[in-house]
């Protein structure tokens, strides 16, 4: 799997997305009946993309976003990065691709309260095996991004709501990842500090070899997306 989603595109790979969905649905039973979420969906996204999902509270934005990411498993559709099937791989190789090819940023931050901001960046570095050594430079480099170097030492639960979003991004990127799935990442940012993250996004995208997906209801986030797609009650109306 790692030979086949390098970040470095080989020719025969150029003309393939680098994400693509057809026919994807979920949906569950509420006890009444079938609620469904998402309805055939398709969407492809090439390297160097940034796309802008947007839609009403409840139009499946999330949910997509968490099959996307592995950690939801829809009722039909395909999904494929670089070609292959990701959801024929088994329980462990989807682990090891999201740990390995996918950074999240979630809309809760998710850190863990009692560590430190430096431990917090430091658990994805150690369950993708990167070198002791290595790690100080990457985890000040993530932080360095987002201005929040002078709170190495500092627990989580000692951070303001803003900067645990900002450590929660650094999180999400500090493992170089091929893909960004981020849940309204600018939600609990002032302006400065949203045009900050949005900044490193495209600095991320600029090199061609990746992807960005952004959830949001921010009109000015979406504006600097190579492109909005609109979810309406679980149905893809434009991409």
């Amino acid at each position: 799997m790692r030979s086949a989603m390098n970040n470095a595109s080989s020719p025969a790979e150029e003309n393939i997305p680098l994400i693509q969905v057809l026919g994807l649905t979920h949906a569950y039973d509420n006890g009444t009946g079938p609620i469904v979420v998402l309805r055939e969906v398709n969407l492809g996204i090439q390297r160097g993309e940034m796309v802008a999902i947007m839609g009403p509270s409840g139009s499946g934005k999330s949910t997509l976003l968490s099959i996307l990411g592995l950690l939801m498993i829809p009722t039909a559709g395909s999904y494929t990065v670089l070609g292959r099937d990701v959801l024929k791989f088994d329980r462990s190789s989807q682990a090891s691709f999201r740990r390995t090819y996918v950074g999240f940023v979630f809309q809760r931050c998710n850190l863990i309260d009692t560590c430190s901001v430096y431990e917090n960046l430091e658990f994805p570095l150690i369950y993708a095996g990167v070198k002791r050594s290595e790690r100080p430079a990457r985890i000040q480099d993530a932080l360095a991004r987002v201005n929040m170097s002078h709170r190495l030492h500092h627990r989580a639960n000692q951070l303001s709501g803003g900067e645990q979003q900002r450590v929660a991004i650094s999180r999400a990127l500090v493992n170089n990842p091929l893909i960004v799935l981020a849940d309204e990442p600018t939600g609990q940012l002032d302006r400065m500090h949203g045009e900050l993250v949005m900044d490193h996004f495209e600095q991320i995208m600029s090199d061609g070899d990746k992807a960005v997906l952004i959830v949001t209801h921010d009109a000015q986030v979406a504006s600097r997306c190579t492109r909005v797609c609109l979810l309406e009650d679980g149905a893809l109306k434009s991409h």
